[in-house]
């Protein structure tokens, strides 16, 4: 029987996670469960789960859930009550499954506890992935990522030495927009932005996969993940998402890893690896499918996707900044306050204006993502 803390439960990750133990009620034992504003899918969770320890994002709401929740179970708020139930608890593992980089505290609370760490919120690695890396490999604590790619990855190096390996392909569907052109894009909407052709997942990630910055933070992710240079790390348009990543060795062979597009498949095998046990999902059939389609990487097309690979070969503060520049532009975007291409227009105008500062500790992330958030703002 696992232990399992989960971060983000009513999210998209969370969700699905939650699925996955319902389906295996003899493998996995939900300990604790956070979320945010969504107070009452958290309660049905709670009443199926039964949960130790909840925890939302304020006051306010703690206060009307306690009330609500069955004897025993206690409730916290805020980024403490993130802390608390990410190492204050009996869990085994740790679903880091919240958006945005308000995981990155909760996640080193959980290392520093021994806590296996199963990744979903690559903003963790992206904006402090040298602190979170170095935590690990001193606590002993094994980072198992959940991204369809990553786990991809990481499931084709299984066995493998590494010294032999030529470099990783990241596939990428392309997104919502991925037939359109640079003039098409001027006029898009929210709604339209939001129809991921093949992926169920939030709305934040959505749009990124869109404008492609989703990548580009899985290009960062995988490079602290697996020890990579971003020379050896390689995008590829994939629209059907069948292939989810490969990676290459120096006798020229190529292992891939597929499977139909289900978030569950990487969120169970992060939770039983190294052991594999049965989900109840549709196989998938290549003859069914027939033929599967490629195209190289446009990074004129895709400018974020170039940003992103600017930032993590500057390193330092750069892919916080990014990071947390997007996410306002992104909400900005989903409030109708500025437009689909002025996502890109207000990472780009941020970067020009920071200047990276190597090695930062985690107050120095803190200042340069505040300072990013404010500048995007305005």
């Amino acid at each position: 029987m696992k232990k399992i803390a989960l971060l983000g439960s009513t999210g998209s990750i969370g969700t699905q996670t939650l699925q996955v133990a319902a389906e295996h009620p003899e493998h996995f034992q939900v300990e604790a469960l956070a979320a945010g504003g969504n107070t009452g899918l958290l309660l049905e969770q709670i009443r199926q789960f039964k949960p130790a320890k909840v925890s939302v994002a304020t006051k306010e709401a703690a206060e009307s859930l306690k009330s609500q929740v069955p004897a025993g179970t206690k409730v916290y708020f805020g980024n403490e009550g993130l802390i608390e139930i990410a190492a204050g608890t009996d869990a085994d593992t740790v679903v880091t499954a919240v958006t945005g980089s308000m995981g990155l505290p909760a996640t080193l609370a959980a290392i520093d506890e021994g806590k296996n760490i199963a990744l979903a919120n690559k903003e963790t690695l992206v904006t402090a992935g040298h602190l979170v890396m170095r935590r690990a490999a001193e606590k002993g604590v094994p980072i198992l990522p959940v991204d369809s790619e990553h786990s991809a990855i990481f499931q084709c190096l299984n066995g493998e030495p590494r010294e032999r390996l030529s470099g990783i392909t990241l596939t990428a569907s392309g997104g919502s927009f991925r037939n359109l052109s640079r003039a098409e894009l001027a006029n898009v909407t929210v709604e339209d932005a939001l129809k991921h052709p093949n992926w169920s997942m939030g709305s934040k990630i959505t749009i990124d996969s869109a404008t492609m910055v989703n990548k580009g933070l899985e290009v960062i992710e995988a490079h602290w993940l697996f020890g990579l240079s971003y020379d050896e790390i390689n995008v590829l348009l994939h629209p059907e998402s069948i292939i989810h990543s490969f990676v290459e060795f120096e006798d020229t062979s190529i292992i891939a890893q597929l499977g139909n597009p289900d978030m569950r498949v990487p969120i169970q095998y992060a939770l039983t690896y190294p052991d594999r046990i049965p989900l109840k999902a549709n196989r998938l059939s290549l003859a069914e499918i027939g033929k599967l389609n490629f195209r190289e990487m446009d990074f004129g097309r895709f400018p974020c996707l170039r940003m992103a690979y600017d930032c993590g070969r500057m390193g330092g503060t750069a892919p916080t900044v990014f990071n947390a520049a997007n996410e306002v532009a992104v909400a900005r975007f989903l409030r109708r306050e500025i437009s689909f291409l002025q996502i890109e227009e207000t990472l780009e105008k941020v970067m020009q204006q920071h200047t990276a500062i190597a090695d930062p500790d985690l107050d120095v992330i803190r200042e340069a993502d505040q300072w990013a958030r404010r500048v995007a703002s305005e």
